[in-house]
């Protein structure tokens, strides 16, 4: 499970606020001012004075992320009623807070801290914070309550037939949607804090006694490593702990399908949630992965198989057909049947530019189509890709500046690419295809078998997490090849993936073959 060394410069790690890492005193004012100048007098900090058993206290929490009705029902009503009791005559500096702590606020999560930066961690994340005069300690409150997104159907990997429930922006709502896949004790969630300003929750998610325990070391070092301010979102998590940040591949999947998930945990696969993305990072993976959907496990085998024939056959579309044009109108025009040539070199008379240029002109037009209607408005982005195609092909055409094959290679070759279920790989297809052009622009079919055997020997030296990412083509395993190309019948799965080396290789007893 081996893989590049990644220098870490930690100097900066410190921050510039020394209060951050000093103890409480025990006085109140002292505390809430230390407070208000850490957070900068902050408009929405709430800071609720009172008095309990004549003794100064407060309760403080952010506006919008405190849940305001726990607050009032569970802690400032329970010590009121203590104010009330006849109990106040005992109490006294000294036990004032265990009392508090162990008798009397009916919240389950409740920390005793002592320092700044737990304190200022904790409220930042939605606890209150009780602090009582002449004691060093404080009180986190487990209140926090924000505005989250409610579980929909995932946008970017819609189904036919599945679940329609996807990872929403919320950590504790995705671990739920996890666990409600996954009933077993031995799947564990390991929590890591990320990000030196954002301190953002990370879970690593895998399932004890399936997943190899060198793959589990590796992954733990390596986030363990991370050393950055913040991260926003499970991609910067992705570019720091992949294998080969040169490669245009990715070697870590993303999902947004808790079915998926927990699909790849069973297999001996992990998995990482960050909070604030929907986003689960999916490791190791394999080229062939790219190719696979969770509908294809939820559909009979013969149709599951096709469409994933079909997949291949689209990602071959994507990369080489534009190639094969130039390669073939510019180079080899013996190897096109004869009333094709004759078709093809009409439509081009009078086109002023080469195959190649004319290929790379609709090529980067269409990927301008494709990035306008994605960052438009869904309602305008869907018009603007269709109208805006059909608009300029035709206007192009008309011009004569392309010919209509031409229009029709990279129209088919758009619509290909729109198969592959993994969108990140569907876009390395497409980056990958311009370097086939070019090469087909020098050499023609020469240009393009070479083109074709450097990729090769790439995604061959690729690895996922140690997992080879041209598994199980090279290393060859061909039990693996039962759910490779071809979706064997559900029986005849119940091994896991070989090259995971899992500890419990059997996920059903029926297996056949």
């Amino acid at each position: 499970m081996g893989r590049r060394v990644i220098k870490r410069n930690n100097q900066n790690a410190q921050t510039d606020d020394n209060h951050f890492n000093t103890y409480l005193t025990s006085s109140l004012k002292e505390n809430l001012d230390s407070i208000q100048k850490m957070l900068g007098n902050p408009v929405d900090l709430v800071v609720r004075n009172f008095y309990l058993a004549k003794h100064a206290c407060a309760i403080i929490y952010i506006d919008g992320l405190s849940n305001k009705q726990q607050i009032e029902e569970n802690v400032l009503r329970e010590l009121e009623r203590l104010e009330q009791s006849d109990q106040t005559a005992e109490l006294n500096t000294s036990n004032l807070l265990a009392i508090i702590h162990e008798q009397l606020i009916s919240i389950s999560g409740i920390k005793n801290v002592d320092t700044m930066d737990k304190l200022s961690f904790g409220l930042l994340s939605g606890s209150s914070v009780l602090l009582l005069d002449g004691v060093e300690r404080v009180l986190l409150l487990e209140t926090k309550e924000w505005e989250s997104r409610a579980i929909q159907e995932p946008v970017s990997e819609a189904l036919i037939r599945g679940p329609r429930e996807g990872f929403v922006e919320n950590l504790n709502t995705n671990i739920v949607l996890i666990r409600r896949q996954i009933r077993d004790p031995n799947l564990h969630f390991k929590e890591y804090d990320i990000g030196r300003r954002s301190k953002k929750k990370l879970v690593l998610a895998y399932i004890s006694g399936i997943i190899h325990p060198e793959l589990l070391k590796e992954v733990k070092k390596r986030l363990s490593s991370i050393d950055t301010d913040d991260a926003m979102e499970s991609g910067y998590i992705e570019q720091w702990i992949e294998d080969s940040f040169l490669s245009p591949f990715p070697q870590i999947f993303n999902s947004e399908r808790p079915d998926k998930a927990a699909s790849a945990l069973i297999k001996g696969k992990f998995i990482i949630l960050l909070d604030g993305t929907p986003f689960a990072l999916i490791a190791p993976t394999e080229i062939g992965g790219a190719f696979k959907s969770p509908e294809d496990y939820y559909e009979r085998w013969l149709i599951s198989s096709l469409i994933r024939v079909l997949r291949y056959l689209s990602a071959f579309i994507t990369m080489f057909l534009p190639a094969l044009y130039i390669a073939l109108v510019s180079y080899h025009q013996g190897m096109i049947p004869s009333q094709l040539a004759f078709s093809i070199a009409s439509t081009r008379e009078g086109v002023p530019f080469p195959a190649f240029v004319e290929a790379v002109l609709m090529g980067v037009t269409m990927e301008l189509l494709r990035e306008a209607g994605a960052r438009l408005p869904k309602t305008i982005g869907q018009t603007i890709g269709i109208v805006g195609g059909l608009v300029i092909g035709e206007a192009a055409v008309s011009a004569g500046v392309v010919s209509p094959i031409m229009v029709i290679v990279v129209a088919l070759t758009a619509v290909a690419s729109f198969t592959i279920p993994m969108y990140s790989v569907a876009i390395s297809f497409r980056m990958v295809r311009f370097g086939f052009m070019v090469a087909a622009a020098f050499l023609g079919l020469y240009g393009i078998i070479l083109a074709y055997i450097m990729v090769n020997i790439h995604i061959v030296n690729l690895k996922s997490f140690g997992v080879p990412y041209s598994t199980p083509y090279a290393p060859t395993f061909i039990d693996d090849w039962k759910d490779l190309i071809l979706r064997m019948p559900a029986p005849m799965l119940g091994k896991r993936p070989e090259y995971l080396q899992t500890k419990d290789k059997i996920s059903a007893k029926n297996t056949e073959g």
